[in-house]
């Protein structure tokens, strides 16, 4: 692990570059407006980790009222868990053996969930659990429209008999996300999906109670569409992410004007290290963002475009002519990386920032805990 790229109690011109910046003030607003929405609309909040990877938020959105936290990986799980987060929903499929059998050594310890979507996933849980003595809670997935895991609605009523039917794990309801959604454009699309994904989950809670056995939760939703399923009466549950600090990509949804109002609030930091006649280039290529979703866009500065430098270098251009004002070398300039999880993914730290970025000081450092937890 590199150095941490700034102390407590440093000024904005001393956080090394690139890096990643909370502006801490934004991020607050965000957590106390999730945390609020879901207190009002008597929905339980399950943040959804993968977005931060980082114990000190999640035991924060915790302390807010949150019930614990989602993560996608086993890896995820034992770091937050090492950070002293107690509750959490490992909100995908683990197939392998090694890796059933560090999650049930951790049900031993904290409180665990885990999704499932085939007889052999079930079988191969019974069996860590029953070689850990402990248990667990397992949620059948169900595919609501992402069509990437889960299964049919109609099949979740066998895969809850068979999970019953094992000592140690304990049926805990249907987890039903619907991640393309979050990105549909428009507040009509998103309803539009959203609407079919109830559907299908209020269709697999019927599978399930049919065969006579209560259906406790359902689960689901991100930071696109919390408001629809918190207002379907079918889910319990929201998962949202992405509102502790947005991305580009969440910038280009038109807002649901029903829903919470979100800020930007995590920036890489970068510098002018080279300045040409038509463009100046920063010190933050790809290996300081992710760029599935798209290049990184300048904060402040609607009259420059990011373009692609390669791995270590970024370029900066004019995108309005006669406002010919590229910074200067030496210059500090603030991106918003395309896609949050990844970009935070590639961080070991992340520096947090009191007082806005034109003249805030550290007031933290975090480890990005979960880093690299690919497994």
């Amino acid at each position: 692990m590199r150095l941490a790229p700034a102390r407590v109690g440093d000024a904005i011109a001393a956080i090394d570059t690139p890096s990643l910046v909370i502006d801490l003030d934004a991020f607050e607003r965000n957590l106390a407006r999730m945390a609020a929405f879901a207190r009002e609309r008597g929905v339980r909040l399950r943040p959804h980790a993968k977005t931060h990877k980082c114990a000190a938020i999640a035991l924060q959105q915790i302390a807010l009222g949150a019930v614990g936290v989602c993560v996608q990986k086993t890896g995820e799980a034992a770091a937050l868990v090492a950070g002293g987060v107690r509750d959490l929903f490992v909100s995908n499929e683990v197939i392998a053996p090694h890796k059933l059998a560090r999650l049930a050594a951790l049900a031993g310890e904290v409180k665990l969930a885990i999704a499932v979507d085939s007889v052999q996933g079930i079988e191969r849980l019974a069996a860590a659990v029953r070689a850990a003595g402990s248990s667990i809670d397992v949620l059948v997935e169900v595919d609501v429209g992402h069509g990437r895991c889960g299964v049919a609605p109609g099949e979740a009523g066998a895969l809850a008999r068979q999970v019953v039917a094992h000592a140690g794990l304990r049926f805990a309801g249907l987890h039903a996300y619907h991640g393309p959604a979050q990105h549909f454009r428009s507040p009509a699309e998103r309803e539009t999906a959203i609407r079919h994904a109830v559907a299908v989950a209020l269709a697999a809670r019927a599978a399930v109670t049919s065969v006579g056995i209560a259906c406790p939760l359902v689960t689901g939703a991100g930071s696109g569409t919390f408001m629809l399923e918190a207002a379907s009466g079918v889910y319990g549950e929201i998962q949202p992410g992405s509102y502790v600090f947005l991305d580009a990509d969440y910038a280009r949804n038109t807002a649901d004007p029903n829903a919470p109002r979100f800020e930007q609030a995590l920036f890489v930091k970068s510098q002018v290290m080279s300045r040409g006649l038509a463009h100046a280039v920063l010190d933050a290529g790809h290996k300081s963002h992710a760029i599935d979703s798209g290049l990184p866009t300048v904060w402040g500065r609607d009259d420059l475009e990011f373009t692609n430098g390669g791995d270590e270098h970024g370029l900066l251009r004019v995108r309005l002519r006669g406002r010919e004002a590229l910074p200067t070398l030496g210059e500090t300039v603030w991106l918003v990386p395309g896609h949050i999880d990844p970009t935070v993914n590639l961080h070991d730290h992340l520096v947090a920032l009191r007082g806005g970025l034109d003249g805030g000081v550290v007031e933290a450092v975090w480890r990005v805990d979960a880093r690299g937890a690919l497994d």
